[in-house]
Protein backbone atom coordinates (compact mmCIF):
# COMPACT_ATOMS: atom_id res chain seq x y z
CA UNK A 1 0.00 0.00 0.00
CA UNK A 2 0.98 3.62 -0.45
CA UNK A 3 0.32 6.46 0.98
CA UNK A 4 -0.30 9.51 -1.23
CA UNK A 5 -0.61 13.19 -0.21
CA UNK A 6 -1.95 15.72 -1.95
CA UNK A 7 -2.09 19.74 -2.06
CA UNK A 8 -3.17 22.71 -4.04
CA UNK A 9 -3.71 26.08 -4.75
CA UNK A 10 -0.51 27.24 -2.24
CA UNK A 11 -0.16 30.20 -4.42
CA UNK A 12 3.46 30.94 -2.79
CA UNK A 13 2.58 31.36 0.86
CA UNK A 14 4.95 29.26 2.64
CA UNK A 15 3.79 29.84 5.69
CA UNK A 16 0.34 28.53 5.38
CA UNK A 17 2.17 24.86 3.74
CA UNK A 18 4.02 24.16 6.65
CA UNK A 19 1.00 22.45 8.44
CA UNK A 20 0.20 20.72 5.27
CA UNK A 21 3.57 19.46 5.47
CA UNK A 22 3.53 18.49 9.25
CA UNK A 23 0.20 16.59 8.40
CA UNK A 24 1.44 14.68 5.92
CA UNK A 25 4.40 13.78 7.89
CA UNK A 26 2.02 12.44 10.52
CA UNK A 27 0.17 10.30 8.28
CA UNK A 28 3.20 8.56 6.75
CA UNK A 29 2.84 9.50 3.80
CA UNK A 30 5.43 7.92 1.36
CA UNK A 31 4.72 10.43 -2.11
CA UNK A 32 2.71 13.86 -2.61
CA UNK A 33 0.99 15.39 -5.80
CA UNK A 34 0.63 18.81 -5.97
CA UNK A 35 -1.97 20.35 -8.07
CA UNK A 36 -0.83 23.61 -9.47
CA UNK A 37 -0.51 27.41 -8.32
CA UNK A 38 2.74 26.26 -6.71
CA UNK A 39 3.78 30.20 -6.22
CA UNK A 40 7.24 29.52 -5.32
CA UNK A 41 10.77 28.20 -4.75
CA UNK A 42 9.94 28.42 -0.82
CA UNK A 43 6.94 25.94 -1.30
CA UNK A 44 8.36 23.55 -3.52
CA UNK A 45 11.48 23.24 -0.98
CA UNK A 46 8.84 22.11 1.89
CA UNK A 47 8.42 18.79 0.13
CA UNK A 48 11.90 17.74 0.26
CA UNK A 49 11.06 14.63 2.18
CA UNK A 50 9.31 12.83 -0.26
CA UNK A 51 9.43 12.12 -4.09
CA UNK A 52 7.01 14.87 -5.15
CA UNK A 53 5.03 15.70 -8.36
CA UNK A 54 4.51 19.22 -9.34
CA UNK A 55 1.68 20.28 -12.38
CA UNK A 56 1.51 24.40 -12.70
CA UNK A 57 -1.54 26.38 -12.44
CA UNK A 58 -2.89 29.45 -13.87
CA UNK A 59 -1.40 31.89 -11.50
CA UNK A 60 2.37 30.00 -11.83
CA UNK A 61 3.51 32.58 -13.74
CA UNK A 62 7.54 32.40 -13.20
CA UNK A 63 7.25 28.99 -15.12
CA UNK A 64 10.98 29.00 -15.71
CA UNK A 65 12.03 29.83 -12.52
CA UNK A 66 9.40 27.09 -11.14
CA UNK A 67 10.02 24.68 -12.97
CA UNK A 68 14.19 25.25 -11.97
CA UNK A 69 13.06 25.25 -8.60
CA UNK A 70 11.40 21.94 -8.93
CA UNK A 71 14.21 20.15 -10.80
CA UNK A 72 16.65 21.62 -8.17
CA UNK A 73 14.94 20.20 -5.27
CA UNK A 74 15.09 17.13 -6.82
CA UNK A 75 11.42 16.67 -7.94
CA UNK A 76 9.43 15.65 -10.78
CA UNK A 77 8.27 18.57 -12.87
CA UNK A 78 4.96 17.95 -15.42
CA UNK A 79 4.28 21.31 -16.64
CA UNK A 80 0.72 21.45 -17.10
CA UNK A 81 -0.42 17.75 -17.03
CA UNK A 82 1.12 14.58 -14.95
CA UNK A 83 0.47 10.80 -16.27
CA UNK A 84 1.67 8.89 -13.41
CA UNK A 85 1.26 5.45 -12.38
CA UNK A 86 1.61 4.55 -8.36
CA UNK A 87 0.90 0.92 -7.16
CA UNK A 88 -0.35 -0.05 -10.77
CA UNK A 89 -3.09 2.95 -10.33
CA UNK A 90 -3.08 5.57 -13.25
CA UNK A 91 -3.15 8.92 -12.27
CA UNK A 92 -3.91 12.16 -14.35
CA UNK A 93 -2.72 15.29 -11.99
CA UNK A 94 -3.96 18.63 -13.36
CA UNK A 95 -5.16 22.19 -12.46
CA UNK A 96 -7.98 22.42 -14.00
CA UNK A 97 -7.75 25.44 -15.35
CA UNK A 98 -8.16 24.29 -18.86
CA UNK A 99 -11.66 23.17 -19.12
CA UNK A 100 -11.07 20.77 -22.48
CA UNK A 101 -7.98 18.83 -20.73
CA UNK A 102 -9.71 18.38 -17.15
CA UNK A 103 -13.25 16.79 -19.00
CA UNK A 104 -11.03 14.99 -21.12
CA UNK A 105 -9.02 13.23 -18.26
CA UNK A 106 -12.51 12.65 -16.59
CA UNK A 107 -14.23 11.26 -19.53
CA UNK A 108 -11.45 9.20 -21.29
CA UNK A 109 -11.44 6.56 -19.24
CA UNK A 110 -7.61 6.64 -19.44
CA UNK A 111 -7.27 7.33 -15.30
CA UNK A 112 -8.39 5.86 -12.32
CA UNK A 113 -7.85 8.67 -10.46
CA UNK A 114 -8.48 12.26 -11.46
CA UNK A 115 -6.40 14.80 -9.23
CA UNK A 116 -6.63 18.57 -9.53
CA UNK A 117 -7.09 21.82 -8.22
CA UNK A 118 -7.99 25.33 -9.20
CA UNK A 119 -11.05 25.81 -7.36
CA UNK A 120 -10.27 26.01 -3.91
CA UNK A 121 -12.76 23.75 -2.63
CA UNK A 122 -12.44 20.42 -1.35
CA UNK A 123 -14.28 16.67 -2.95
CA UNK A 124 -14.00 13.31 -3.63
CA UNK A 125 -16.40 11.77 -5.97
CA UNK A 126 -16.71 8.97 -8.42
CA UNK A 127 -17.73 9.77 -11.79
CA UNK A 128 -18.43 6.43 -13.06
CA UNK A 129 -14.44 4.73 -12.86
CA UNK A 130 -12.92 7.55 -12.43
CA UNK A 131 -12.07 8.61 -8.71
CA UNK A 132 -11.88 12.64 -8.57
CA UNK A 133 -9.81 14.24 -5.84
CA UNK A 134 -9.96 17.83 -5.38
CA UNK A 135 -7.68 18.67 -1.55
CA UNK A 136 -9.09 22.03 -1.58
CA UNK A 137 -6.85 24.68 -1.02
CA UNK A 138 -3.87 26.13 1.25
CA UNK A 139 -4.14 29.65 0.14
CA UNK A 140 -7.58 31.13 0.24
CA UNK A 141 -9.63 28.92 1.49
CA UNK A 142 -11.99 27.99 4.72
CA UNK A 143 -10.73 25.72 6.23
CA UNK A 144 -7.44 24.87 4.51
CA UNK A 145 -7.14 21.28 3.53
CA UNK A 146 -5.53 18.63 1.52
CA UNK A 147 -6.56 14.77 0.71
CA UNK A 148 -4.95 11.86 1.77
CA UNK A 149 -5.20 8.84 -1.04
CA UNK A 150 -4.55 5.32 -0.15
CA UNK A 151 -3.62 2.73 -3.50
CA UNK A 152 -4.12 0.54 -4.63
CA UNK A 153 -7.44 0.23 -2.96
CA UNK A 154 -8.21 4.22 -4.65
CA UNK A 155 -9.57 5.26 -0.66
CA UNK A 156 -9.16 9.05 -0.64
CA UNK A 157 -10.30 11.20 2.57
CA UNK A 158 -10.24 15.15 2.60
CA UNK A 159 -8.13 16.31 6.21
CA UNK A 160 -9.05 19.69 7.42
CA UNK A 161 -5.76 21.41 8.63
Amino acid sequence: MTRVGIISDTHGHAELTRPAVRMFESLDVEVVLHCGDVGSAEVVEQFAAWPTHFVLGNCDWHLQELEAAIRQAGQTYHGQFGDLEIDGVRIALLHSHDRRRFLHAIDSGQWQVVSYGHTHVAAVENRGETLLINPGAIYRANPHSVAILDLPACKATIVEL
